[in-house]
């Protein structure tokens, strides 16, 4: 025990010191030679050296719990005592010393509750003394020591006792206070660790803010200085993130390449692909890892216009990376905006433009008119209509139409009326190469372009403008229906267009397909179609079989059945011209099923 052991070295030490006599209270066997004995130590002595070297233990011990443990053990060295009981002020109730005892803990507990701080008188059965002693310091009570006694103590016993208590109660202030220093330091510790986070944190806030205003100085310069698009962003910010930029339109086209690396020829995208890509990216808040690329959405008013990215294939882009690209599509989406205003009011400039030269209401402004679009009306211009069959004509696809026509280097102005789109164009244009960049835009195949002949004054073009759509309508009534056909190479159609004599027309269809028109009313049957589709096959019969679905022997019948019905013979030069001219009248002009 660390008091016995207290006690012990404080005897040892007084024993080689001749502090502490042995043996009985005589004269020392040395006494005459050495003169007088020192006086006899009474057990008072004996006490308080005991009591000097429990205190010491005391003070050196670890914990509250200690302290109780020695004194309640060691209470013997102030006198007659038995610690009955040892309490200690935790979270402000007494808690028992695990060394009470268990016989009368009970009453002992109530007591010393009843005495409520106070020391008092303990009455515990075969003890004819007892007393509950608080243990107090500056603090308060620490806790309770209950002793008993055989006999009565003396006034010296009780004496120390008192001491005793004292010492145990500094040593528990001493405990206590050493226990608020060490967590004073901890706190103080901790303290200095949450400040020197905070100031680390505040540094990297500090720092955040500086990129994020270079960010914003960068893209706003550049911007301000070359007029903004696509081309600066993707330099802004291939120059703030070291990675190559670039701007792919919503359909997956490139637009914009700035730093290394830019694939040549761009592969062509899969439209099925890139709609799931567009979906999974526009369900995230910010840009979002796609392969090896981080893309951004560039948006107006919820609507995707393109796509703004990073290509990153070792996986370096930090938050600084991701914020640049965040802010760099929101710069495109604001620059991409103002253009399409731009691009609104001057679309609505050309249309306004285009729609007056067709009606022939432009008069002498539209050469100033022109010019203030841009656009040259003193040249040879051709009238170029459009139609695609499995798209509406909404701003949509005559936007798609003026990308596809700058595309192939067309330049013209534009407007759309019901079902086509019509280009004023300056030279002849490449119609099959515009109808092949349509088919990419689109997607499909399904669509006609007509091309008017050249036109050389203003006036004209109206007229040039129904030339266009007659080409646009043979080809659309041809056997292949899709595809350019230019006026000036409609040959016999050229003659059947607008201007001639409907009537005339009327009546020599009638002369020479009459008969099989009333026969087809009547029994709605197709002979008219079978002849036309016939003529149209070059007279072959396997291919005019394949093409009506039908057949080889039914189309037999039905061109012997043509010749009974209409009384001609088609291997007659004459009447096979004839017949020929009457279905193409009767289909393109007249509006026979086609």
């Amino acid at each position: 025990m660390a008091g016995s052991r207290a006690i012990s070295l404080y005897r040892r030490s007084s024993d080689r010191k001749g502090d502490l006599p042995r043996g009985s209270a005589g004269p020392h066997p040395t006494a005459a030679r050495t003169g007088p004995h020192p006086p006899a130590r009474t057990p008072t002595d004996h006490a308080l050296h005991d009591l000097m070297g429990l205190s010491q233990a005391l003070f050196d011990a670890p914990d509250e719990g200690e302290i109780l443990r020695l004194v309640m053990e060691h209470i013997g060295a102030a006198g007659p005592y038995s610690a009955e009981a040892g309490y200690l002020t935790m979270g402000g109730d007494l808690v028992p010393s695990p060394r009470n005892g268990q016989t009368h803990a009970s009453a002992v507990g109530r007591r010393v509750l009843e005495l409520a701080g106070q020391d008092g008188p303990v009455a515990v059965p075969g003890r004819p003394w007892g007393r509950a002693m608080g243990l107090r310091g500056h603090e308060g009570l620490h806790g309770y020591l209950v002793v008993t006694s055989r006999s009565r103590p003396t006034e010296a016993e009780r004496s120390l006792l008192t001491m005793l208590v004292g010492h145990t109660a500094a040593a528990l202030s001493v405990v206590l206070a050493h226990r608020r220093l060490r967590e004073d330091a901890l706190e103080l510790c901790r303290l200095r660790e949450e400040r020197t986070a905070l100031q680390r944190k505040l540094i990297s806030v500090v720092a955040e803010l500086g990129y994020e205003r270079s960010v914003h100085a960068l893209l706003a310069g550049v911007a301000a200085s070359s007029g903004g698009g696509e081309e600066v962003v993707t330099r802004a910010l291939h120059r703030l993130t070291g990675l190559p930029a670039l701007v792919e339109d919503r359909f997956g086209r490139l637009r914009s390449w700035t730093g290394p690396g830019r694939p040549d020829p761009y592969p062509e995208p899969d439209p099925v692909r890139r709609g799931e890509m567009l979906h999974a990216v526009a369900r995230e808040a910010g840009p979002v890892r796609v392969d090896d690329r981080l893309v951004a959405l560039v948006r107006l008013r919820g609507e995707i216009l393109g796509v703004l990215a990073l290509v990153d294939v070792r996986d370096e882009a930090d938050e600084h990376t991701v914020f640049a690209l965040g802010h760099a599509a929101k710069s495109l989406s604001l620059e991409l905006s103002h253009l399409r205003e731009l691009a609104e009011v001057e679309g609505r400039l050309h249309r306004e433009l285009v729609d007056d030269l067709l009606a022939g209401t432009a008069g002498a402004g539209a050469y100033a008119r022109s010019e203030a679009a841009g656009h040259d009306l003193h040249r040879s211009h051709y009238i170029v209509v459009v139609r695609w069959s499995n798209r509406t004509t909404d701003d949509s696809f005559a936007q798609a139409v003026g990308r596809a026509a700058s595309a192939v280097g067309m330049r013209s102005l534009l407007t759309r009326r019901s079902g086509h789109v019509v280009l004023v164009a300056d030279a002849r244009p490449p119609a099959r190469a515009l109808y092949e960049a349509l088919a990419r835009e689109t997607g499909t195949r399904s669509g006609t372009i007509g091309v008017s002949a050249p036109c050389d004054a203003v006036d004209a073009i109206p007229h040039h403008y129904r030339e266009a759509q007659r080409a646009l309508d043979v080809r659309r009534h041809s056997r292949e229906c899709y595809g350019a056909t230019f006026f000036d190479e409609l040959g016999l159609y050229r003659i059947l267009g607008p201007g001639s004599d409907y009537r005339e027309l009327e009546t020599f269809v009638h002369e020479w397909l009459g008969r099989l028109i009333d026969y087809d009313s009547r029994h709605h049957a197709a002979m008219v179609e079978t002849l036309s589709r016939y003529f149209d096959c070059g007279g072959n019969y396997d291919e005019t079989a394949d093409s009506l679905a039908i057949h080889r022997s039914t189309l037999r019948y039905r061109l012997q059945r043509i010749r009974d019905i209409g009384g001609h013979d088609l291997a007659d030069v004459e009447d096979r011209l004839n017949l020929q001219v009457a279905t193409r009248v009767w289909k393109i002009v007249l509006g026979g099923p086609g």
